[in-house]
Parts: structure tokens; C-alpha cells; sequence
């Protein structure tokens, strides 16, 4: 019997703030079936001609990785500001509870490569859209946009819309 994903995301009401219902994916990750299972659904949704994988902090780096590694790609992180020890490109952003900033090595992506954008949760495409920013700045080609969950409701897929956008799970 097929296990069902959506039982694994946790719902944390007034998280981070009041008002905001946080979808939690450490029960996911805690299921060696589930995280396994995830892991192809999202491989299958993604094109295999990839060749770096930008996972943005902190839990777009769980599936980034396995991703990376499962289509031979390089890894790129995307962290917020003084965490890269080398030379960065920044770009900061506004999200549903705030502004933030994000930085990407001047290094990790080469012109023409093709890559591919994961993060856990499409939700307003604030972060989504600095990070597509950060991919640009350094000649890279934005192949698609990865995620696990999509909160349809907030609009993010629209102020994406020029680019190939793909989730799991969609609320």
C-alpha cells in the first residue's frame, strides 16, 4: 500500500509568528520510508540534465542533496548572510512574515550551467524569486524551480510564472 505523504507534514499553528501556520517536515524526514519515497516522487518530477542543484536554507538543503546526488550534480547552498566564509552575491527579499537576505559563493554556479532551484515550501516566491535572482547574477540557467509543498493560496507560482515550477504536495 503506497504510503501517503501528506500525513507526514505537521501543521504548526502561530509559527513563526501569530497568525501563520507553519507546515513542519521533520516528521517526514523521521520516516526512513517516507523520506526514501519522497525522494523518487520529487526525482521524478525533475529533468535529469541538471547540473547543480541550489538548495535554499536551511530545509531546502535536506532534499537538495539528495537530489544533487541522485542526478550527479553539484550542490550549491543558499545561506543567509554571514554563514559562506567565501566572496558572495546577496539579494534580499520580502517573505509572508518579513524581509530577509540571502547569499549565494560568487563561485558555485559557472555561466551556461543548468540548475535546478529546490526549497521545502513555495509560498508567497519571495525567497524563491531572490534565489532565481542569485542563479542569474552568476550566468547560470534557471531550469526549474523545485518544491516540496506548494500553499497555493499565496500566490507565489504567479510571480514565478516564467519559469517551470513543480511540487509534491499541494495546499
Amino acid at each position: 500500500m503506497p504510503l501517503d505523504l501528506e500525513k507526514y507534514i505537521r501543521d504548526i499553528k502561530d509559527f513563526p509568528k501569530p497568525g501563520i501556520i507553519f507546515k513542519d517536515i521533520t516528521p517526514l524526514l523521521a520516516d526512513a520510508n517516507a523520506l526514501k519515497l519522497t525522494t523518487e516522487k520529487l526525482l521524478q518530477l525533475i529533468p535529469k540534465d541538471i547540473d547543480k542543484v541550489v538548495g535554499i536554507e536551511a530545509r531546502g538543503f535536506f532534499f537538495g542533496t539528495l537530489l544533487a546526488e541522485h542526478l550527479n550534480a553539484g550542490f550549491v547552498p543558499i545561506r543567509k548572510p554571514g554563514k559562506l566564509p567565501y566572496k558572495t552575491f546577496s539579494e534580499t527579499y520580502d517573505l509572508e512574515y518579513g524581509t530577509d537576505t540571502l547569499c549565494m559563493h560568487i563561485d558555485a554556479i559557472k555561466p551556461g550551467e543548468k540548475v535546478l532551484i529546490h526549497d521545502d515550501v513555495l509560498a508567497t516566491g519571495g525567497t524563491a524569486q531572490a534565489v532565481v535572482k542569485l542563479v542569474e547574477k552568476a550566468g547560470g540557467e534557471v531550469v526549474m524551480l523545485n518544491f516540496l509543498i506548494e500553499l497555493s493560496f499565496l500566490g507565489g507560482r504567479e510571480r514565478l510564472k516564467n519559469y517551470k515550477i513543480t511540487s509534491l504536495l499541494t495546499y
